[in-house]
């Protein structure tokens, strides 16, 4: 695909009776560009400047329609093949062990992790990656968007990845997004020891029909499970660390403490009080509820 989007590029370059450095001054792209683009010899051409050809070159769409198709193969199968399942996903549960999922980074903070990727190998193609993932991110806003669910461990929280000022926003993205009353986040704390998915990440995606997939990632590779028996195995696995984090209320309350640089404040609760502030949370459904998201929702009397 990225060759006959490249050819097409030419053609229509020849065309319009333009040189490649001609189209690139159009574009605000250098000319090795424009011929790394119609050789299909670099990184695939971001979406942004997919639009820009096709307006220049009055190609009626054509660059725009194709682009996602060059896109895709950016990706092994296995990474296709999960971010089909999520577009289409009613439900999302994710479980983070070393960095905040992607539907929930800044861009800052999407670019210091997407750089550290041993398989890019231009800014472009950093770029390339940058773009799609904000782009997937449309979806948490879009009429069809899914139920998300995310625990995060608290290493996710304490790694200042891209630099403090990067993460400050990172962790206010977090607070701004569980407002979402799609989106719940919760912690997973230290003190919660080894568990049986320690050293990667694992995300639970419910379709529209009610059939389930898992997908574990680790720093280099990623595999996705369709069998049902290890699907159930792994939701399972995913409900145990759900249950053994902070409540969501607490959560957000710990991410703002460590936002804020107070560490102190930012202590783990007792196993003990973390029990006693779930009992009250269910037992007194009359004063507040709370929401996903850790919203509280004062009930108003009637007026005498």
């Amino acid at each position: 695909m990225a060759a006959l989007f490249g050819s097409r590029v030419r053609r229509l370059r020849t065309a319009a009776g333009l040189t490649q450095a001609e189209l690139g001054a159009r574009t605000h792209v250098v000319s090795t560009r424009i011929t790394q683009i119609e050789r299909a010899s670099g990184a695939k051409p971001t979406f942004e400047l997919a639009r820009t050809l096709d307006s220049v070159l009055e190609a009626d769409s054509l660059l725009v329609d194709m682009w996602p198709y060059v896109y895709r193969e950016a990706f092994p199968d296995w990474s296709r093949a999960f971010m089909a399942y999520s577009e289409r996903a009613v439900s999302i549960r994710q479980y983070a062990a070393h960095v905040v999922p992607g539907l929930l980074q800044t861009e800052d903070y999407a670019r210091a992790v997407l750089r550290v990727g041993l398989s890019l190998t231009s800014d472009e193609q950093l770029e390339d990656r940058v773009d799609a993932r904000l782009r997937r991110q449309q979806r948490l806003t879009s009429p069809d968007r899914p139920e998300l669910w995310v625990v995060l461990d608290e290493a996710v929280l304490r790694r200042p990845i891209g630099g403090r000022a990067v993460m400050r926003e990172q962790l206010a993205r977090l607070l701004d997004a569980a407002m979402d009353p799609h989106i719940t986040v919760q912690v997973l704390p230290f003190d919660q020891a080894e568990h049986d998915v320690m050293g990667g990440s694992l995300t639970v995606l419910t379709s529209p029909d009610e059939t389930e997939v898992a997908y574990t990632e680790g720093a280099h590779y990623g595999q996705l499970i369709e069998e049902p028996m290890d699907v159930r195995r792994l939701a399972l696995s995913y409900d145990r660390l759900r249950a053994a984090s902070l409540p969501p209320l607490m959560s957000l309350d710990m991410i703002r403490s460590v936002m804020e640089g107070n560490h102190r404040g930012a202590s783990v609760p007792s196993r003990s009080e973390r029990r006693r502030v779930a009992q009250e949370q269910l037992q007194q459904p009359g004063g507040w509820r709370l929401r996903r998201g850790g919203r509280r929702h004062t009930r108003r009397r009637p007026r005498p």
